[in-house]
């Protein structure tokens, strides 16, 4: 079934980059990149492509957000990538091995935190990570670990604190850790384990119980496609590097690498 829906999602990616390159060449305007970025990177990229296109008046933008593992599928297949951003390094060395980027092009953009949250109203009384295995705490959620970075570090910072697998039963997965933002905001779900920049986003509809990091930092790497060749994709990348573009992800709560 993830792999039908693998499937399905790249012809719909691929079927909308083509409505919208297409027209664009055949009318003759402005160049376009497209750019393929891990889920939590979603408003800071959305800023930071205002801020590039109006920088760089002859290009467009076109953003593809989805979890790191199902982008790196996504290339895989063929899709048309120009830059691609992931949450994590595991990520990334796997387009590396697989020439879907270029290494040389490679960079550390920004750093992130995995954080435990609550819903904002929650009753439970959930002061660490401790208190998940107390019977009242039914569903815990995060991202799939075998394709969401947030949900591997979950993962990681649970077995450093011998926790994972006696947690097995409450574990609800996500897609990516949008949607893991989306349980817990809507009281789906009793705890979550998300990125610091998406529970800042979410505000008030969740509380920050504790920082759940484990031993591999959250270091999100950013490299040109290894068939792009544009010269507005490095553009892009030495934007995001570039003081204007850390002061946009800062703003979404990234720190700097």
């Amino acid at each position: 079934m993830s792999r039908l829906k693998t499937v399905v999602g790249f012809l719909a990616l691929c079927l909308l980059l083509l409505a919208r390159v297409a027209p664009a060449q055949a009318a003759g305007q402005r160049a376009e990149i497209i750019v393929s970025a891990a889920a939590s990177l979603t408003n800071a990229f959305d800023a930071v492509k205002k801020g590039f296109e109006a920088s760089h008046q002859g290009v467009a933008v076109v953003s593809n957000y989805a979890a790191s593992g199902v982008l790196l599928r996504q290339m895989e297949s063929g899709a048309p990538v120009d830059v691609f951003a992931s949450a994590d390094q595991k990520t990334m060395d796997q387009a590396v091995a697989k020439g879907l980027v270029d290494k040389g092009s490679r960079r550390d953009f920004v750093r992130n935190a995995v954080v435990l949250v609550v819903p904002g109203d929650s009753r439970l009384n959930v002061k660490s990570a401790a208190d998940l295995a107390r019977p009242e705490v039914a569903r815990i959620s995060l991202g799939n670990p075998d394709i969401v970075p947030a949900g591997r570090y979950a993962k990681e910072y649970l077995e450093s604190t011998g926790q994972w697998a006696g947690l097995t039963q409450k574990y609800i997965f996500g897609n990516n850790v949008r949607q893991v933002l989306d349980y817990v905001t809507r009281g789906e779900v009793d705890a979550a384990f998300v990125f610091a920049t998406d529970a800042q986003k979410a505000g008030a509809k969740v509380r920050v119980v504790q920082t759940a990091e484990g031993k591999t930092p959250a270091l999100y790497p950013v490299a040109v496609s290894a068939t792009g060749g544009k010269p507005a994709a490095k553009a892009f990348v030495d934007y995001l590097l570039s003081a204007e573009g850390q002061r946009i992800l800062a703003a979404f709560g990234f720190r700097k690498p």
